[in-house]
């Protein structure tokens, strides 16, 4: 059985590189594997198909870079760390935003009358940008212990001072970046070194490095220009953007692009597909590389971003992504108070959500100006850390259970294994009357439960299995006899495995096979 779901999940995750091909994988599916040799053979062919998928000379239109299969180490990852951090942490007023929103007559305005002396221009917050306490090391390492497999962070935001030494490529950011004022060091490349070179305590794998770059600046004047022409012209694309993306992504090598920030140009303006084709074809990390889909018109990606804090609130047909604050305000924002942030459970459930639904989430910490992150920022992110050391395996490198994603009575989600054949049902609510009813299982004789963390107390590993029945009509949970009754023990605080939610291991289900479906969607088009 072990063989056939390795088989299985082999099959279904070897997208080929067109839709005729697709559909005849599909059709593989449903074979029956008559033998070992059979299985050997599939794997080495489809093995060989999901190599040239990766190796492909992608054109540069949508088509083409959409029948790319997603890179699997994005799916698997789950979480993700997101970094907003610019000049814009200096006045750290409410938004990232805050120059764009600055007028004489508003708060922001106030802000500045009040701190400032007269006359004073945003530009000369960039000397206070001096990171003089940024240490890419301990951030990285509060983010390793988060649980978090990716890392982004902020290259440029749409303020357009630059996070790198953009300076040889890039001339006209002369004095706008990081080398030349403020923390006159490398950000970016300070802090790629370190994250590419971390190993997760929660999956043993390196983490992934990722960078966000805004494609347009509020007030360059070239951007202003081209737009005043209805973007018929390309000068700032041309002189300024594109340059940014192939220099940032030569020197530092992002396996993620989070392009943000179209201004209101045509996907026609941008180009990007002849920029992302290099990147998938050509560059350094072409094998691996992902990006987000705003660069011009939204759903043109390897995967879907959709707007600020993306919760669509069921499973889609395609591979998606929740980035979110865990305040209001994507930059620090030193008017923030305790209730404006997020509380561990919430971080937690909608992680459990998001993961159930097939997607990733990816969480923004705001920096100060000198570096430093807040404790409350470490807080909910070691809380989310110290949930996932008892119950990662339920959420990494798991796929939506299509047979149900979650129950709402209970507050359970599902997500799921199938080579391991294993549904994990994830309980953000403690069982009423310490009994979980489960509806979607289907139960065999075989059916097995654990509660993750959870260990009996004796030297038979059979003692850490949970008691479970099938319901009864008279039952209090009664349901025309559908799913499983699980009785979970009563716990004094010292024994309950961990806070927030809780996972219930269930094996040997007549419906476990359910979950293959799901990555299917995943590699597909977007």
């Amino acid at each position: 059985q072990k063989i056939e779901r390795a088989a299985l999940r082999a099959l279904h995750k070897s997208t080929p590189c067109n839709n005729t091909t697709s559909s005849t994988a599909a059709k593989m599916r449903l074979q029956p594997l008559v033998s070992s040799s059979y299985l050997f053979t599939s794997l080495l062919f489809l093995a060989a198909i999901k190599h040239l998928c990766y190796t492909f000379a992608w054109e540069a239109n949508w088509e083409s870079l959409h029948s790319r299969p997603l890179p699997e180490w994005y799916d698997e990852a789950k979480f993700g760390i997101f970094v907003h951090w610019g000049v814009f942490s200096v006045p750290a007023f409410s938004t990232e935003w805050f120059w764009e929103r600055w007028e004489p007559d508003n708060a922001f305005g106030a802000y500045v009358n009040k701190t400032e002396r007269p006359g004073f221009t945003y530009q000369e917050y960039a000397p206070r940008f001096d990171a003089s306490l940024y240490d890419p090391k301990q951030w990285t390492e509060l983010f390793s212990n988060a649980g978090a497999q990716y890392v982004v962070l902020t290259s440029k935001h749409h303020e357009g001072f630059c996070n790198w030494d953009s300076r040889a490529a890039v001339p006209s950011t002369w004095n706008w970046n990081a080398m030349d004022i403020g923390p006159h060091r490398d950000i970016v490349g300070d802090l790629a070194s370190v994250v590419k070179t971390e190993v997760s305590p929660f999956t043993q794998k390196t983490l992934r490095w990722g960078i966000y770059h805004s494609l347009y600046e509020w007030f360059n004047p070239d951007f202003l220009a081209d737009k005043a022409a209805k973007f018929s012209t390309s000068v700032f694309r041309d002189r300024k953007t594109m340059p940014e993306l192939y220099d940032l992504v030569k020197k530092y090598e992002p396996e993620l692009l989070w392009s943000d920030g179209p201004g209101g140009a045509p996907d026609s303006y941008w180009r990007a597909p002849e920029f992302l084709a290099w990147y998938a074809t050509n560059s350094s990390v072409a094998k691996t590389a992902v990006w987000n889909d705003r660069w011009g018109k939204r759903g043109n990606g390897a995967y879907v971003s959709g707007h600020d804090r993306y919760r669509p609130g069921k499973l889609l047909s395609y591979k998606w992504e929740m980035a979110l604050t865990i305040g209001d305000s994507w930059g620090f924002d030193r008017n923030a108070t305790y209730e404006s942030y997020r509380s561990t459970q919430t971080l937690v459930h909608l992680l459990i959500e998001t993961v159930a639904f097939g997607g990733n989430m990816l969480l923004n910490v705001g920096p100060r100006h000198d570096g430093t992150i807040d404790a409350i920022f470490a807080d909910r992110l070691l809380g989310i850390g110290s949930w996932l050391k008892v119950n990662g395996e339920a959420i990494y490198s798991t796929v939506p259970w299509t047979v149900a994603q979650n129950q709402t009575d209970v507050g359970v989600y599902y997500t799921h294994k199938p080579i391991d054949g294993i549904v994990y049902a994830i309980a953000t609510i403690w069982p009423k009357g310490n009994v979980l009813h489960l509806e979607a299982p289907n139960i065999t004789p075989d059916t097995q439960v654990k509660m993750l963390g959870f260990e009996g107390g004796g030297n038979d590993e059979n003692e850490d299995l949970l008691l479970w029945m099938t319901p009864s009509a008279e039952s209090d949970n009664g349901n025309n006899n559908k799913g499983i009754d699980i009785f979970v023990p009563s716990l004094t605080p010292d024994l309950v495995p961990c806070q927030h939610a809780w996972v219930f291991a269930l094996t040997g289900l007549a419906n476990d096979i359910g979950g293959i479906g799901h990555d299917t969607t995943i590699l597909s088009d977007v």
